[in-house]
C-alpha cells in the first residue's frame, strides 16, 4: 500500500483499529501520534495525513488530512473485456487500475458465461475494493469507470460511447501486431493534436476468445484485429501487456 486512500465521508469520523488501513498505519508505516504519511481522497486530491491520536479504549485512530495537489487525469484508454471468471476479473480490476486505464467495460460476448455477471464480485460491490487496491499501489487517487452489464453488441451499437481509435486483440484473425497498430494510430493522432494523446479503445475477448459473430461485429464497428504475437496468453496477462504497451506507445 503506497498510498492510504480515504473516501471523503470517512474524514469526519475516527478510523477503527479493525480497518486494514489503521493496521497499515501503525504496523507497517509505524506511525505514532504526531507523525504524517502520504494519503489521498478517492477521485480527489493527494496530500498528507497526520495521526493525531490512538484511542485505545475506543479502538480508533484520529486523523487529519491536508490536501496538497490534484493528480493528473487518467489516460484516455478504454478497455472492453469479455466477462471472465470472477478471479480473473479481480486481477484485471486491480492491475488495470494500477497501470492507469480510464474506463473498463466487462462485456457479455458470444463465448462468455453470462452467469459471471451474477457473481458476488459484482452484486456485493466487492469490485470497488480491487480498484482501491490498484490505485493505492500506483499512489494515485483516480479510479477507472467500471461497467459489467453491457453486451458487446449494445456497446458497439452506440458509436458515441467509444473512442474513434479502436483495436481488438485476436490470436487467430489478426492482420497486424498491436505494436504496429498503436504506432500507426499514434502517428495519425499526433498529426491532428500534437500535445494531447487521442482516446483509444482496446477490446479483449473472454477466456474462450472471440466468436465469429464477435469478430464480424468488431470489424463492422471499425476495430482493427491485432495480436501480441504467436503465444496464447491468459486474459489477465494479455490485458496487462496490451495496456502497458498502449501507455508506452500511445499515451
Amino acid at each position: 500500500m503506497n498510498l492510504v486512500l480515504f473516501e471523503p465521508s470517512e474524514l469526519s469520523a475516527p478510523l477503527p483499529l479493525s480497518d486494514p488501513r489503521a493496521q497499515h498505519i501503525l504496523k507497517v508505516l509505524r506511525r505514532a501520534p504526531g507523525d504524517t504519511f502520504v494519503a489521498g481522497l478517492v477521485d480527489g486530491p493527494l496530500g498528507t495525513a497526520t495521526l493525531l491520536a490512538v484511542d485505545a479504549p475506543a479502538r480508533t485512530l484520529a486523523l487529519a488530512f491536508s490536501p496538497t495537489h490534484e493528480p493528473p487525469p487518467l489516460p484516455p484508454i478504454t478497455l472492453l473485456v469479455g466477462l471472465p471468471r470472477p478471479q480473473t476479473a479481480r486481477d484485471i480490476l486491480r492491475d488495470a487500475t494500477t497501470l492507469g486505464a480510464g474506463c473498463i467495460h466487462f462485456i457479455t460476448t458470444d463465448r462468455s458465461d453470462p452467469n459471471y455477471a451474477a457473481s458476488a464480485l459484482w452484486t456485493s460491490g466487492e469490485w470497488r475494493r480491487h480498484l482501491l487496491a490498484g490505485a493505492a499501489q500506483a499512489c494515485d487517487t483516480r479510479l477507472p469507470a467500471i461497467t459489467w452489464t453491457h453486451t458487446l453488441g449494445a456497446l458497439l451499437a452506440d458509436a458515441h460511447a467509444l473512442p474513434a481509435h479502436r483495436l481488438a486483440l485476436d490470436n487467430y484473425e489478426a492482420t497486424t501486431t498491436l505494436a504496429a497498430a498503436l504506432a500507426a494510430t499514434a502517428s495519425g493522432a499526433r498529426s491532428q493534436v500534437a500535445s494531447l494523446p487521442a482516446p483509444l479503445v482496446l477490446a479483449l475477448g473472454p477466456e474462450r476468445g472471440w466468436g465469429p459473430a464477435d469478430r464480424d461485429a468488431l470489424r463492422a464497428a471499425g476495430f482493427t484485429l491485432c495480436s501480441l504475437g504467436p503465444r496464447v496468453l491468459r486474459l489477465e496477462t494479455a490485458t496487462t501487456a496490451a495496456l502497458a504497451l498502449s501507455l508506452f506507445k500511445f499515451a
